[in-house]
């Protein structure tokens, strides 16, 4: 079997040179699965025949006109491929659908190549990837058959690890796509809920499913996002949200950042576990990253809501008829699970949502205090036997930190950071506040430039990192001098909107500063001035773009917003002063000499308000 760098980069430039063509990439990868012969993998494998089809669509086509072209992916058989049996791992449930799912639509016509659909806990209920019916098979472990795959999402986690696809599709409830992901050395994005179209995929939970994402890099799992994550008006679930709109994107990782950690009591990690929370603490702090120490508690809270609350019943719904029709045809366990959504009361449904509202706010006032939050993805990798052994015990403990994400609307990202001496792979999450997506794969790309781990489980290196512009989260950094200093009276404009002070500072040297002292609070008015400025003392905050409208609404004349020069050479935007509009302002103070507004202010004290 070939062992083949399937990365896009790679796959891309070797397109362009001539070197290989999709037709040729495919034919390979059939061969290799003839080689291996019957996979648990895969619950089914596209025939030459049927792939021809996708591949004749990519005639006269190249990378520059189809981003993701001749990229091959794998798809969780709870997603719909048009004429391909759904099974979502149970034979007795299997439909054959007319059409695609709508993010299986967008990658088709993004160039992307189906090569079939993978094995999964069955209806999607499990971390463990062992919940597969006989007929199928479970697969092992990329990196340790003896060791669980992870689930749900297990064929699709093992067949990119394997070198056997580009990237694969699967779905994240629980963490279904993040625990496989941590299991084979990949990065499981979990994106927003409703960011991916749900059309077409199985449910689990409806409320709170979302497809997720697998690839070796962060750059592939970037570039898929940017395919599939399109507003479907036919999805009830579906959430529209435009990035660049909003003012973000993918791209070089923040030179400083906060980010939290849980209490290390917290973690309920293993050793190795522990050592890839202290392995990615170290990392973060050394791309920049400031550690905050978070009490978790309302998280891990919502996290025992998910099994042990009223969204069982959500799965038992999605099953009903096939559960109350024929209750054999269930994987002993997964049924066993579901059957606990039965007896589930409305005063259940709303009271742990009343509890939920509340640990969500909790929560979201924790992860306002940080750029990002850092976690374990999993506490722990076990073997078949372990969960063989303790089936509903330990995939309880695999979920202690990914069964809160979509109950709180967070994004997240599973993240490799580390190869252990036992040769199987580990990793963290990365998370944060809804459609954050493109800020986490960022800094996982930060991350990954430094890690320099092996592509999945193949052992190949991974290509170098193309240059790119600097990420954007959404926000805009903003100079402040005068009222909207830290604790002043007008600095309320800045929180309220959502701000966060990031940094005191100076302008470079060639500033004055002035009061308008005729206005009610006083108001700063900074000039560039090259031949008698001097370096002015700033705060920096950051302002949500969405709330920056009616923050510069409410700027009065001659002052705006313009760009500034800070002592370390940056650019960022700042309060400036219409030039030659002081003449008609009144009273005006120049306070240059006091180097910024606070020296000014301490000179009159005794004197009035500011």
């Amino acid at each position: 079997m070939t062992c083949r760098d399937l990365t896009q980069h790679t796959l891309h430039a070797a397109y362009r040179r001539g070197e290989l063509t999709p037709r040729t990439l495919v034919a390979g990868l059939l061969a290799d699965a003839a080689e291996r012969g019957a996979d648990p993998t895969w619950i089914r494998r596209l025939s030459a025949d049927e792939l021809e089809p996708y591949l004749a669509a990519l005639d006269g086509e190249s990378p520059d006109s189809k981003p993701l072209y001749g990229l091959p992916f794998a798809i969780k058989d709870n997603i719909d491929l048009a004429g391909i049996p759904t099974t979502a791992g149970c034979p007795a449930f299997a439909y054959v659908p007319e059409r695609h799912a709508f993010v299986v639509e967008q990658l088709i016509a993004a160039g992307a190549i189906p090569l079939g659909k993978t094995n999964l806990d069955q209806f999607a209920t499990g971390l463990v990837g062992e919940r597969a019916p006989a007929e199928y098979g479970v697969p092992g472990n990329a990196f340790d058959p003896d060791y669980i795959p992870g689930g749900s999402s297990s064929g699709s986690a093992v067949a990119t690890a394997a070198g056997q696809v580009s990237f694969a599709l699967g779905t994240d409830t629980a963490g279904s796509g993040r625990v496989p992901a941590c299991f084979n050395n990949l990065f499981g994005l979990k994106p927003t809920v409703g960011l991916l179209s749900n059309r077409g995929v199985v449910p689990a939970c409806r409320s709170i499913d979302t497809v997720s994402l697998f690839a070796l890099t962060a750059d592939d799992a970037a570039a898929i996002l940017d395919v599939a994550a399109v507003f479907d008006a036919d999805c009830a679930e579906s959430r529209h949200h435009d990035f660049a709109v909003a003012g973000q994107c993918y791209g070089q990782a923040p030179a400083s950042f906060r980010f939290g950690v849980p209490r290390g009591e917290q973690w309920q990690t293993d050793a190795a576990y522990t050592h890839c929370m202290e392995t990615a603490i170290g990392q973060l702090r050394a791309l920049g990253g400031e550690p905050v120490e978070i009490d978790c508690s309302p998280m891990l809270a919502a996290a025992q809501l998910l099994y042990g609350g009223p969204w069982v019943a959500e799965r038992y719904h999605a099953v009903r008829t096939l559960i109350e029709r024929e209750p054999e045809a269930l994987h002993p366990v997964t049924r066993q699970v579901i059957e606990g959504g039965r007896a589930l009361s409305a005063l259940d449904v709303f009271d742990a949502g009343y509890r939920l509202v509340e640990y969500k706010r909790a929560a979201d006032r924790l992860l306002a205090a940080v750029d990002v939050m850092l976690a374990p993805t999993t506490v722990t990798h076990p073997s078949k036997a372990e969960v063989t052994a303790e089936p509903l015990a330990i995939n309880t403990r695999l979920g202690t930190w990914t069964n809160f994400m979509n109950l709180l609307d967070y994004s997240a990202l599973a993240v490799p950071v580390a190869i252990g001496d036992n040769g199987r792979p580990g990793g963290v999450t990365l998370f944060g506040p809804a459609f954050a997506d493109l800020s986490l794969l960022s800094l996982a790309r930060a991350l990954e430039a430094r890690l320099a781990l092996p592509l999945g489980a193949t052992g190949q290196a991974r290509p170098a990192l193309p240059a790119l512009p600097a990420a954007s989260d959404g926000t805009l950094e903003i100079a402040v001098c005068g009222a909207h200093l830290d604790g002043l009276a007008l600095n309320h404009q800045l929180v309220e909107r959502g701000g966060k002070r990031t940094a005191i500072t100076k302008t470079a040297p060639r500033y004055r500063l002035f009061a308008l002292t005729a206005d009610r609070p006083p108001r700063p008015a900074l000039i560039e001035d090259a031949e008698t400025g001097r370096a002015i003392a700033v705060e920096l905050w950051r302002l949500p773009m969405a709330s920056l409208g009616s923050f510069l609404a409410g700027i009065p004349a001659p002052l705006g917003l313009g760009r500034i020069e800070l002592v370390d050479g940056r650019s960022v935007t700042g309060f400036i002063c219409a030039a030659g509009a002081l003449q008609s302002q009144g009273e005006v103070i120049e306070i240059t000499t006091y180097g910024g507004w606070r020296g000014w202010l301490a000179s009159r004290t005794g004197q009035e308000a500011c």
